[in-house]
This record gives C-alpha cells, structure tokens and sequence, in this order.
C-alpha cells in the first residue's frame, strides 16, 4: 500500500484576500520601517506567500516628513540619479530630499527591498505614501498597523 504524499498549494494572485494597511511613520527609523513594509507588501507575512506571485497586502504611510535617521546619516545621505544622457547626474542630499519630497525618501527606501523584477513593479504600485495625516484610501478601511519593538 502505497502512502499517499502531501504536494505544496501555490497560491495564485487572486486566490489571496488582500487588505489595506496604515503605517504612521512618525518617529520610526527609516531602515528599520521600510524592511517592516515591504515584508508585508510582498506578503512575506502570511501563510500563503508564494515567491511568483503578489500575495502582499496594500500598506498607507502616513507622516512621511517625521521619519527620522541617525544624525550624522542626516548629512552625508546623498541620493544618485543619472538620465544616461551625457552630463546626466543628478545628486540630491538627505536634508534637501527632506524638504521637497519627504515620501520620495520612504519609497526609495521600500524600493530598494523588494525585487527588481516584474513582480517587484506590482508590489511597490501597493505602496502609497503621503506627507501628513491625511489620505484619500478611508474608503478602503485601513487598519493600523503596529511593528513589535
């Protein structure tokens, strides 16, 4: 008599219930959060994570001009972009980024820890991340989402 073997379910996409999720970054460590928030964009925090597929859940970051960083990362952050045209470059400080597009910093900071891949194109298209309070996604029904220290 043969023993009848147990296979691993895949989960599909739309097989995973998806929710909305609300961050208030105030006070928090800019590494520590983003690594906190892509682990549940990609959905590495359930039981049904598949490594093929968007199982991850939609995340709201809210008072992304309070992030803090240690103090002497505030002055030699710099952020890199290049056009790939000639002369190209483009280098913005930390405390520059900081006063024109605070949430440009926590998505480069998510970005940066999820895979650059197709997959990782979709993932970070569930990240929305706003300078104060408030935000349009109360229709979705948000809940909080607390980090164990």
């Amino acid at each position: 008599m043969a023993l009848r073997q147990k296979l691993t379910h895949s989960f599909r996409q739309d097989e995973v219930l998806k929710k909305w999720f609300l961050v208030d970054a105030e006070g928090q460590t800019l590494g520590r959060l983003a690594s906190r928030i892509a682990t549940v964009l990609r959905g590495k925090n359930k039981p049904q994570f598949t490594t093929n597929a968007d199982c991850g859940d939609f995340v709201i970051v809210v008072n992304a001009d309070k992030i803090k960083i240690a103090a002497k990362r505030e002055e030699l952050k710099t952020y890199f972009h290049h056009t790939l045209y000639p002369a190209g470059a483009t280098v913005e400080s930390y405390k520059e980024l900081m006063k024109t597009n605070p949430e440009r910093i926590v998505t480069m900071a998510i970005k940066g820890m999820i895979p650059h891949n197709r997959l990782g194109v979709q993932v970070i298209k569930k990240l929305k991340v706003y300078r104060g309070t408030e935000h349009p996604h109360s229709a979705q029904k948000p809940e909080p989402l607390k980090f164990g220290k």
